[in-house]
């Protein structure tokens, strides 16, 4: 990453030097594994949100974005204010509706249990 420092080499596949560190801060289970929780929430909103957007493994990839975004809103942003906890709630909201509701038949998931059946 290119504003990283250059002691910190990060190659593709690592997170921000900082998430880490910024994920320990949360206290109790966050603090005893930051690196896990922080590739954790990188991958739910990275690829998490790819897979929604095909709708493939849709309510799987769609919990894992409903307990990102509840990390974000409760340990990150509502501490700031309502006003930063916002884009936050929207994903929620979007990531809760996906989780009932399903990908529907514009899903690759629909597409595939179609072909197969």
């Amino acid at each position: 990453m290119p504003w990283s420092p250059a002691d910190r080499n990060l190659g593709l596949f690592e997170v921000a030097f900082w998430f880490p560190d910024d994920v320990a801060e949360y206290g109790g289970i966050f603090a005893l594994f930051p690196a896990f929780f922080a590739w954790m929430g990188a991958f739910s909103e990275a690829v998490g949100g790819l897979f929604l957007m095909a709708g493939l493994q849709t309510r799987l990839f769609a919990f894992l974005n409903v307990c990102t975004m509840l990390v974000a809103i409760f340990m990150q942003q509502l501490p700031q204010g309502m006003w930063n906890a916002l884009p936050a709630a929207g994903f929620l909201w979007v990531s809760l509706f996906a989780l009932v509701a399903g990908s529907g038949r514009f899903g690759l998931d629909y597409l595939i249990s179609k072909k197969l059946s």
